[in-house]
């Protein structure tokens, strides 16, 4: 079975496939845009109408799932009539129905307005998001589960030991979705009165130096005076590799995620994968995704006091929720065998 997929090189679409390659299903390699960076697929070539017109005979299907951003509404829509014009079935996975970079929530409806009805399957993560789809589009997705994101041989190392007790929160870029100022304030006052207990905020250079190309002075004057202060660490750097991000994560006994909106998260996902308790945002469906603690956090503000709440009882019970490398394997298997049968039968 060749599926075109938009993308190809995600940890996401890689971990869709068996590792053992019993499902027989072959991915096409991201085409390189125009200008390309070594190892860049977005924006992606495949989303063209004219790539479908050059390249439908090296595909059974095409299976959407993140990268068009950025696309006009109407060259999708041409995307979809190219497809229906070659005799290609589109399946769609619905990771997010908001989508977490963009204030205003319209470009992202119309892409969906166009991407769902389109679609012969719809694929999402959890049943939350499933009855909204319904509702919205009358069309009711498949649910698979994510799978994992760090590697089987990563997940099974034990996590290391360290004194104390971390909250992280990892503010990275500042998507439009985060808003880590009053997140970060509010875990600081839940410390205040719990012993060992030490909150770290990452950032990266591009929102905390001055020059940088999405800087926060609000923000990153915040972390300064408290970090001068003593009353968090701060840790400024540019993207992990991911061997520094999961040894980072193992660094954290929590992990606060300051969404205020969103869906799903491959964030949680991972540290799920490697034992770090997340407390995740009443906004989106991550507590359908895989357990963790919650607060309450949208886009009419933040509930201090659940917040303040959530971080106590971290502290006081210590959940843990690992994966099971095991069980992984076995899930990684089954979702790869569903896609399988997915693309049978739309192509059927």
């Amino acid at each position: 079975m060749r599926v075109a997929s938009v993308p190809a090189n995600h940890v996401y679409v890689q971990h869709l496939s068996d590792p053992s390659g019993s499902d027989r299903v072959h991915r096409l390699a991201d085409p390189a845009p125009a200008d390309a960076e070594p190892g860049q697929w977005w924006p992606p070539a495949m989303l063209r109408a004219d790539w479908v017109r050059k390249h439908h005979h090296e595909f059974d299907v095409m299976h959407v799932q993140f990268g068009f951003d950025a696309q006009d509404p109407a060259d999708l829509a041409a995307l979809i009539g190219e497809l229906d014009r070659c005799g290609k079935p589109l399946v769609y996975t619905a990771h997010d129905l908001r989508n977490p970079h963009h204030i205003d929530p319209g470009a992202h409806r119309q892409h969906l307005d166009i991407l769902i009805p389109a679609a012969a399957e719809v694929i999402t993560l959890t049943t939350g998001a499933a009855d909204v789809i319904e509702r919205r589009w009358g069309v009711r997705p498949l649910v698979l589960p994510h799978p994992h994101v760090a590697e089987f041989e990563r997940m099974a190392q034990p996590r290391a030991r360290h004194d104390g007790w971390t909250v992280g929160l990892h503010a990275k870029s500042l998507r439009a979705s985060m808003d880590p100022l009053p997140v970060a304030a509010a875990v600081l006052d839940a410390l205040r009165d719990l012993p060992g207990a030490r909150l770290q905020v990452n950032i990266h250079h591009d929102v905390f130096d001055e020059d940088g190309r999405r800087h926060d002075h609000e923000l990153s004057s915040w972390l300064r005076v408290a970090a001068a202060d003593g009353r968090l660490d701060l840790v400024v750097h540019d993207c992990f590799s991911d061997d520094e991000l999961w040894d980072y994560l193992q660094s954290l006994d929590v992990s606060v995620l300051p969404y205020r909106f969103g869906t799903h998260s491959g964030w949680l996902e991972a540290c799920y994968d490697l034992g770090t308790t997340v407390i995740a945002p009443s906004c989106g469906y991550y507590a359908q995704q895989r357990k963790c603690l919650t607060y309450r956090h949208d886009e009419r503000g933040l509930d201090a006091d659940s917040l303040r709440a959530a971080v106590r009882l971290a502290y006081e019970q210590r959940p843990v929720w690992r994966a099971d490398v095991a069980e992984r394997k076995r899930e990684r298997s089954a979702v790869a065998a569903a896609h399988r049968g997915i693309y049978e039968a739309v192509v059927r």
